[in-house]
């Protein structure tokens, strides 16, 4: 008789960001909410520990450069300033270490630019958090896409698209020269005896001369636990997704019904075969936002008193810098169902028939921004422990996808509700571990669970710079 197959177990992953409003614009009103505390380092290290102790496996921080200035606009930033729509914004890099020593097993991803970030510089600082961490973080790698980052740096415009995709894999490959190329793995000695802390023999400069960057340098660090950060992204351009295909382990998707999302997820694993990678050596991750009660009843009015704090024009300007449109430019008792972009008319079109209770809506400017303001164009999942989990068993079945990144209306209360209400549930069923399989695991061991250790796989492009002993 054969062996049953194991359940899947679930990444659950809490998705965050270093401002007061990152998908919920307005929270920051709310007398439960902590969130708009963000320059307070101890709310980040009391989140820590509480995702933690929750046993989640990592904390993703999403970034952007620039401001969100479409709606109104162009160059309008009122509204993100005024709603504090991802605005103000800090590094989210400077978080991680106190979180780290807070915390034992808890992940970290942090998003950082292929576009206006130096690769040696980043090296150095992804280095030092893999060593500090002791192996817990993670790279969301971002092209920057907004006007504003643009001319922040002093460009005119935007450097093209798929052109700046074609700039970051070359810098993935500088990147890759610098973590994996530039010392050995016993390389550091430390031997009193000798008196020699490095082998000098086993360090060398690597020497990059390409279309869009020159560095001649030799890492100043020696490696780290994992050497590459755990490579994760986001996108779903064709370009992007060759880009990710060929680089990421982990990949966010966006998206509001799981039958379109499916078709991503095929497309992105053809993409990873045709790159000579397994098709499972990269694990998708859909974002959604999660409400969650003891009853449907308690967590719909739950939403319900979120939507009296939001802020419709921060989610107008979210929505603006999102996807470059200016929702001020329709008018206000315009039907989204039957005008606007093919985006919009999709996005309306599947709020239709996907919320109770939206027949014969009519989708004004004002009712499209009610179902942005609060979790954004992410899906939503809201209701008991049992109607939660069968939401999210859907999105596994029928996306394919190997967990969530979880967003919240206000923090850390959505997180706690989650822990509290949510969890037992899941463990339940099978699909979610009751504690780290590894104390101190580093990321790429938690996320892709296949017992080939810290390291990037073989058949990764990365690993292939890597200076052997041998």
């Amino acid at each position: 008789m054969s062996e049953p197959t194991p359940t899947k177990q679930w990444i659950m992953n809490a998705f965050a960001m270093f401002t007061p409003g990152h998908l919920a614009p307005g929270q920051w009103r709310h007398p439960d909410d902590h969130a708009g505390d963000y320059t307070n380092l101890e709310y980040w290290t009391d989140l820590a520990k509480t995702l933690e102790a929750g046993k989640f496996h990592g904390l993703f921080l999403a970034d952007h450069l620039g401001i969100y200035d479409v709606y109104k606009g162009p160059g309008n930033s009122a509204p993100a300033l005024e709603s504090g729509a991802q605005f103000p914004l800090g590094d989210p890099f400077l978080l991680v270490s106190a979180m780290a020593a807070a915390t034992k097993s808890l992940s970290f991803a942090i998003t950082a630019s292929t576009t206006y970030e130096n690769p040696y510089a980043l090296a150095r600082r992804l280095s030092t958090l893999d060593h500090i961490t002791k192996g817990r973080v993670g790279w969301n790698i971002v092209t920057s896409y907004l006007e504003s980052a643009a001319k922040a740096f002093g460009l005119e415009e935007q450097i093209p698209h798929d052109q700046r995709y074609e700039k970051a894999d070359e810098y993935l490959e500088v990147v890759y020269k610098l973590l994996e190329s530039s010392w050995k793995d016993d390389s550091r000695i430390k031997d009193p005896t000798s008196g020699k802390y490095s082998l000098a023999e086993r360090v060398r400069r690597i020497d990059h001369h390409g279309k869009y960057f020159k560095c001649s340098a030799t890492h100043q660090l020696h490696p780290s636990i994992q050497r590459t950060p755990f490579i994760l992204q986001a996108g779903s351009s064709s370009a992007g997704k060759n880009f990710a295909s060929k680089h990421s382990e982990a990949m966010f998707l966006p998206g509001l019904e799981p039958e379109k999302v499916r078709k991503e997820v095929d497309d992105i694993r053809a993409r990873v075969i045709s790159h000579g990678r397994s098709p499972d050596s990269i694990k998708f991750l859909a974002g959604i936002l999660v409400i969650v009660d003891e009853t449907d009843e308690k967590a719909q009015a739950k939403y319900q008193s979120y939507l009296q704090y939001a802020d419709l024009e921060g989610a107008a300007a979210l929505f603006g810098g999102w996807t470059d449109h200016d929702l001020s430019k329709y008018g206000e008792d315009e039907d989204f169902k039957f005008s606007g972009s093919g985006a919009i008319q999709s996005m309306v079109n599947t709020w239709s028939t996907t919320i109770p209770g939206t027949d014969g809506v009519k989708w004004t400017r004002r009712r499209v921004l009610q179902e942005l303001a609060v979790g954004g164009v992410h899906a939503r999942a809201i209701g008991s422990p049992q109607t939660v989990a069968d939401v999210l068993q859907r999105w596994i079945d029928v996306a394919g996808i190997d967990g969530f990144n979880l967003s919240y209306a206000i923090s850390p209360g959505g997180f706690d509700d989650m822990i509290k209400y949510l969890w037992p549930e899941l463990r339940k069923r099978g699909v979610f571990w009751g504690d780290y399989e590894k104390v101190g695991a580093s990321m790429r061991e938690s996320y892709l669970a296949d017992g080939k250790g810290p390291q990037l796989r073989k058949e990764h492009p990365g690993a292939s710079y890597k200076w052997t002993t041998e």
